[in-house]
């Protein structure tokens, strides 16, 4: 029998706005399976989780996963009420910070984005986005990894935008160089950066080690722009890391990341400079 650690769900978070409607479904699992005559045990038995696992759902204690819904309502007949929540659990399995960032990368017409200790989450593989959530101290359980992985994973969806946004990607040298997770997952990902580094809409560069002059030394920067005219930034080194809106704050960010585009290597001085990293691994 499965423990229910990854397959069945996540836990969901104190204080969490989900928490209601998480609640609301875990409410309508255990009326599916009390109508079809089922105990909690049985129920548990087909599934392949424990009765504990169970009633920690429908007490809305943990969210389920979409696939584990899919299949209740099957084994419930439940008549796709069950499945009519797919959607919004695949939403609020993730962690809030990540929902409410990926609502804004939703909307983003344009955004900037420099990255000078790893790559940056858009830009990650599974296999290097879990690895680099493995060296997080201390160290995060089996769960919270793979459920950050999943989260990082599904903002990639921005790629897929229909129109595109205009994305624009610096990387310092060193974190093409850093192999996290080992060079096998190192290699992929920067497979993977030369694939991104072709789609029209994407502007990836890199920023050398040995620049004398570089705007970037105060950390990361982040700043989206929506289609209304508003923006949202940040960054590690400014305003104390906070997100920032105002227009004189964001003509800060926006300076910051201009230089540091202009200091960088070309787009396709960059594509040529990943191309010979990859070929030293």
């Amino acid at each position: 029998m499965n423990d229910g650690v990854d397959e069945a769900g996540w836990d969901v978070e104190p204080g969490d706005e989900i928490e209601p409607l998480v609640q609301a479904v875990g409410r309508l699992l255990k009326v599916c399976r009390e109508a079809a005559g089922m105990r909690a045990a049985d129920f548990g038995d087909v599934m392949g989780y424990g009765e504990d696992m169970i009633r920690k759902m429908e007490r809305g204690q943990r969210i389920p996963r979409p696939e584990f819904l899919d299949r209740a309502d099957d084994v419930l007949r439940a008549q796709g009420h069950l499945k009519a929540f797919k959607p919004d659990m695949e939403h609020a399995r993730y962690p809030k910070k990540v929902r409410k960032l990926k609502e804004m990368e939703d909307r983003a017409v344009e955004v900037l984005l420099y990255s000078n200790h790893n790559i940056h989450g858009l830009l990650q593989t599974p296999e290097y986005a879990r690895a680099l959530f493995e060296t997080h101290q201390p160290a995060l359980s089996r769960d919270v990894v793979e459920r950050e992985t999943a989260a990082r994973m599904s903002r990639k969806a921005i790629f897929e935008r229909d129109p595109a946004p205009t994305l624009g990607f610096v990387q310092e040298q060193v974190t093409l160089e850093r192999p996290i997770g080992g060079k096998m997952v190192l290699r992929r990902q920067l497979e993977h950066l030369l694939e991104v580094a072709q789609l029209r809409n994407v502007t990836l560069q890199v920023m050398p080690t040995d620049r004398e002059d570089h705007a970037g030394m105060l950390g990361l920067i982040e700043v989206l722009k929506f289609a209304d005219g508003t923006a949202i930034g940040r960054s590690d080194g400014a305003f104390n890391g906070r997100p920032v809106s105002s227009l004189r704050d964001l003509r800060i960010l926006e300076l910051r990341y201009g230089m540091i585009r202009a200091q960088a290597l070309t787009p396709r001085e960059s594509q040529a400079f990943i191309e010979q990293a990859l070929g030293r691994l």
